[in-house]
């Protein structure tokens, strides 16, 4: 037991570091602390229910005329789902493709982006379609990278440049 004491006074004391945040400075740290104020405490204990746990009834499922894209670690589909935007064209596919895989792995995530990034340039296709100039420029914000990011936008204007160049020169010498 003394050897114990003995070791525990060689451990540095964290409480004493001067990285460490002055937690009763922060306006509602530990508000969960009183059990008597903690706002899951319904759900943890069970035994007075009043109807929000045991007795709580699933609402009806929503029927949704589109397709919906779920994870495969769910079960079933939440009961209110997003329509306004479903899966279409290529950036569609991409989303499928990332929906096979599990939201733990990387790629699920890194296609689900290069999806939006798809979907930008489909929408941009479709407003011409449609005879409607999209004003990119506007829409991207250049704007206030100009007025805030100066060099960052320079720097994106001259990454763009060099890859166009590149993709315009193996064009060139493919053909």
């Amino acid at each position: 037991m003394a050897v114990k004491q003995e070791a525990q006074k060689n451990i540095p004391i964290k409480i004493l570091s001067p990285f460490l945040a002055n937690t009763s400075a922060i306006i509602g740290w530990g508000v969960d602390a009183d059990p008597n104020n903690d706002p899951t405490y319904p759900m943890r204990n069970q035994l007075g229910d009043r109807g929000l746990t045991r007795q709580w009834n699933r609402p009806p499922v929503q029927q949704p005329h589109v397709e919906i894209l779920q994870s495969i670690e769910h079960v079933r589909q939440p009961a209110v789902v997003g329509t306004s935007t479903p899966p279409s064209e290529l950036s569609g596919k991409l989303r499928r493709l990332a929906f096979r895989r599990s939201e733990s792995n990387r790629l699920h995530w890194i296609i689900l982006l290069c999806a939006d990034r798809v979907n930008v340039f489909e929408g941009v296709i479709s407003d011409l379609r449609r005879g409607h100039m999209p004003n990119i420029p506007a829409e991207m914000g250049i704007r206030s990278e100009l007025k805030y990011n100066k060099s960052g936008f320079i720097r994106k204007i001259l990454l763009t440049a060099i890859v166009l160049a590149t993709l315009i020169a193996l064009a060139v010498w493919i053909l």
